[in-house]
């Protein structure tokens, strides 16, 4: 029942609600501008009266309210009471307004109808009076027409009559102003034309127009003719001048008939004379076809230059048709005599060509070009531009075939040179100066192909660029780049230390030593000197230098040339050589620094670390390395003082190079020694060569083992870590602050290697204890890194073994990501350790599997068993003065050596 009652109430509330339209509501805001909530559109009860009584104590004064809205109740029912009554006569008074304004209306209408019937009345008083007015008009135009047709019809009866009798006298000056009127007269009688007299004049102006055309084309031709010598019926000057005006009243044919025939006159000398079997007609005298026609010009004008009209551009055409008759000699001589033009002749005639096609540009302003019948000649029309030098196009192959020859030669003389390439002792001693010589020939040479053309020669030339730039890349740079010379005496080296083991086994301590300095002395990688790596910094700058040029090159090329060859102009090849050799000489200068650092890491993995008893300061080997960057930093700087960005690139590939080496290193070295055990790194050794497993001749690390030499190797690395940091800068008086990028570099590997020996330094037992540590110190570790490290810390294989699959344990997902790659690289240092890290020790009573080969193999062996053997007795220092020591290790010896 409650929800029937709310839905009702509800519906009943929807009726009381009144609705208003949005003009409604902004009229009645207009009128009544009130902030009252209780006006507002969106008036809601419920949120005014929670307005009012927002908590339970403001309904104290409740009544008070209530007071408020019923005296409000009681002020709005007056005023709508007196609204009501207001409005009880306006219904009549509406009737009574309506009514008037139908009786005013009523009167207007009769009012326009009165007038329109006035109106109507007036215009008929008006077209009567004006009647007689408009006949009178009309006759007086028809009139006027009529005389004006009559006094054209007189004008032209009399004018015909006149005009032959003109015409006949040749008194073109009196003719040309009749002449212009009885043609537009005549042209107004057209319409006329079915009349019979008016066909008759018609053709008597015709033929009048005839006669004066022939008439003054023989005149010309008379005057002009240089077979006429007879002066009784030769024109003056005067009167071939208004002949010239009377032909341009004429028909266009008439003009243009007396042009072509005047200024193929003009030209006959010029075709007799440069005809193409005469020897002034060949390239060599080119000057002297240009040098005629200046003079006939001159001559020309001086002569006749008044006599046509300056419309007429008689020069100008006299010109046009000279360049179009030389155009085409010229194309048959050369096509005929082709075999006879160098280089030198054909720039000679392109140049004295372009020279007088200027000279024409600024003396005429081509606007006979555009009747030119020749296509070639509507396609330059406007300029005199190659109007003649289009002849030379065809053979610019010959100049394209000089700038060939004269690079080849360029660069051979640049090679040359460069065979005896001297560095300027100054510092920075910046570009091979051949290299700007090439550049500027590039340049002359692209300037003189756009004064010839931007098309097929200037694309020609842009390959002949590209070919030149790549041989100037491979014969001049690459070529004169110093190259170490490798060690040739390896193999005597070998021999002569076997021999010497094999001479005197009883003082094998002296030896060992000669062929561990032997093997040493040969596996030295050959440094370059001071002056080749200022080369190689010489050489580097030069290519950055052409490869900055190459770019602008190629960017004025492509803004030079026509555009359908924008496209094919590409230079990448030649800039990516430039590339090359700019990586080449960086590479050269990092292996350079890092042959230099080899030796000092092999003296490192020399060192008994297991064996220190104090940290003190940095090894010898860091001291090494150290005077090895101050002595060759410096001068790749100094010689690279322009060339900055590629500096740096060195300092960041030999820190990439140089910092993966230094680990590895790392990772050879026993800095560790057992705490429980008395023996000696030789007795493990000895014990080694005559046990059945590795296993059981290795001594494990334990918590009680010396770790002073992980100790002096942490305090190792952190200096070259130092030292790495300041390379940029090493041995320079100007401090800088090394890249961000090259910090990180080096922050982030010698960490790594900081980390390797902080983890050799914990101890492996308890085993969990290590790993986690392990994990913590290495987390991006593998697991082949961490059988590195347990080989570091002379961890049992058994113990290995354990410790691996708790490391697989601890990290399951590196375990399915690398799970072929651990297998590899488990079996891989498993058998290089048995055979590297015990002196490639073998089994005393196994047989040598090499006995019954050939003797290569059998040097092979007995170099790996000396190498061995040396590594071991240099770890050993003095203690291979104990003579059981030595027997045991001369049988082992002995058991490796070719039977």
């Amino acid at each position: 029942m409650n929800l029937v009652e709310d839905e009702n109430d509800s519906k009943k509330d929807h009726i009381n609600e009144i609705v208003l339209s949005e003009d409604v509501q902004r009229a009645i805001e207009q009128v009544l501008q009130s902030s009252d909530p209780l006006d507002q559109p969106d008036f809601n009860p419920t949120d005014y009266i929670n307005q009012l009584f927002p908590n339970e104590q403001s309904l104290s004064n409740i009544d008070e309210v209530i007071s408020k809205m019923e005296c409000d109740i009681s002020l709005i029912d007056d005023n709508i009471r007196s609204v009501v009554r207001g409005q009880v006569n306006t219904g009549e008074n509406g009737r009574v307004a309506l009514k008037e304004a139908q009786q005013s209306l009523t009167q207007l209408f009769s009012l326009i109808t009165d007038i329109k019937s006035r109106a109507e009345k007036t215009e008929d008083m008006v077209k009567e009076i004006t009647r007689d007015i408009k006949q009178l008009d009309s006759a007086k135009n028809n009139l006027t027409y009529a005389i004006t047709t009559l006094n054209h019809l007189h004008m032209l009866v009399g004018g015909v009559e006149n005009l032959k009798r003109l015409s006949e006298r040749r008194q073109y000056g009196e003719v040309l102003n009749p002449l212009q009127a009885i043609i537009e007269v005549n042209q107004h009688f057209q319409q006329y034309s079915e009349i019979s007299q008016i066909q008759t004049l018609s053709a008597q102006v015709q033929q009048i127009q005839s006669e004066l055309a022939t008439q003054i084309t023989d005149d010309f031709k008379n005057f002009f003719s240089p077979t006429s010598h007879s002066n009784a019926n030769r024109m003056t000057l005067t009167q071939l001048k208004d002949a010239c005006q009377v032909a341009s009243v004429l028909d266009k044919p008439v003009k243009k008939n007396i042009l072509k025939w005047f200024i193929n006159l003009q030209l006959q000398e010029y075709v007799q004379l440069f005809h193409e079997n005469q020897d002034i007609a060949w390239l060599d005298k080119i000057d002297k076809r240009y040098a005629w026609v200046k003079r006939h010009l001159l001559d020309f004008e001086e002569k006749f230059g008044t006599v046509f009209p300056p419309d007429w551009e008689v020069s100008e055409r006299i010109t046009v048709q000279f360049c179009t008759i030389t155009r085409e000699e010229l194309s048959k001589i050369v096509a005929r005599r082709r075999t006879e033009i160098d280089v030198k002749l054909l720039l000679f005639a392109i140049q004295k060509t372009a020279n007088f096609e200027q000279l024409l540009d600024k003396r005429f302003n081509g606007t006979t070009l555009i009747e030119a019948t020749s296509e070639e000649v509507r396609q330059e029309r406007g300029s005199f531009n190659n109007l003649i030098g289009s002849c030379f196009k065809p053979y610019l192959d010959i100049y394209t075939d000089s700038i060939d020859r004269e690079l080849t030669a360029l660069i051979e003389q640049f090679a040359q040179q460069n065979q005896q390439m001297v560095v300027p002792k100054e510092i920075n001693p910046g570009i091979i100066p051949n290299c700007a010589d090439l550049f500027v020939f590039y340049k002359k040479c692209m300037v003189q192909c756009m004064q010839l053309s931007n098309e097929k020669p200037m694309y020609d030339l842009v390959l002949l660029f590209k070919k030149y730039l790549r041989e100037y890349a491979s014969k001049v740079l690459e070529a004169r780049i110093p190259k170490p010379q490798p060690p040739n005496s390896t193999t005597s080296s070998i021999s002569s230390s076997m021999s010497l083991l094999t001479k005197d086994f009883q003082n094998l301590s002296t030896a060992a030593g000669q062929v561990i300095h032997n093997f040493l002395k040969e596996g030295e990688t050959p440094r370059f000197s001071s002056e080749d790596m200022r080369k190689i910094c010489y050489i580097l700058a030069t290519a950055e230098y052409c490869l900055e040029t190459v770019q602008q090159l190629e960017d004025k090329l492509k803004e030079k040339i026509d555009k359908q060859y924008i496209s094919k102009v590409d230079l990448s090849d030649e800039k990516d050589a430039y590339h090359r050799i700019i990586s080449n000489c960086i590479q050269l200068l990092v292996h350079d620094l890092d042959a230099a650092c080899e030796q000092s890491l092999l003296l490192m993995t020399k060192i008994a670390w297991h064996s220190i008893s104090n940290v003190g300061d940095q090894s010898g080997f860091v001291n090494q390395i150290i005077t090895n960057l101050k002595q060759t930093v410096p001068v790749i700087r100094d010689n690279l003082a322009n060339s900055r960005k590629y500096y740096t690139q060195f300092c960041h590939k030999f820190v990439n190079s140089f910092i993966p080496k230094y680990i590895n290193t790392l990772y050879r070295l026993r800095p560790t020694s057992s705490g429980s055990s008395s023996a000696s790194g030789t007795a493990a050794l000895v014990a080694s060569a005559s046990s059945s497993s590795l296993a059981e001749g290795t001594i494990s690390a334990s918590s009680g083992g010396n770790i002073l030499g992980c100790e002096q190797l942490l305090l190792d690395t952190h200096s070259l870590k130092t030292v790495l940091m300041d390379l940029p800068s090493i041995g320079s008086q100007v401090q800088r602050k090394p890249p961000a990028s090259y910090t990180k570099v080096v922050v982030k590997g010698m960490a790594k290697a900081e980390m390797i020996i902080k983890v050799v330094m914990q101890p492996v037992h308890p085993a969990s204890l290590f790993i986690e540590q392990y994990l913590k110190l290495m987390p991006e570790s593998s697991v082949v890194e961490f059988h590195k490290i347990l080989e570091m810390k002379n961890v049992r294989k058994i113990e290995q073994q354990q410790l691996v699959e708790a490391y697989k344990r601890a990290c399951p997902q590196l375990q399915q990501q690398q799970q072929q790659l651990i297998t590899a690289s488990t079996v891989g240092g498993s058998n290089a350790t048995s055979g590297g890290d015990s002196g490639n020790v073998s089994q005393p009573n196994e047989p040598t599997s090499g006995g019954n080969s050939t003797q290569s193999p059998q040097i092979a062996a007995a170099a790996a068993a000396i190498s061995g053997a040396g590594s071991s007795i240099m770890a050993l220092g003095d203690s291979l003065m104990d003579k059981g020591r030595i027997k045991k290790i001369e049988n082992l010896i002995k058991n490796r050596l070719p039977n």
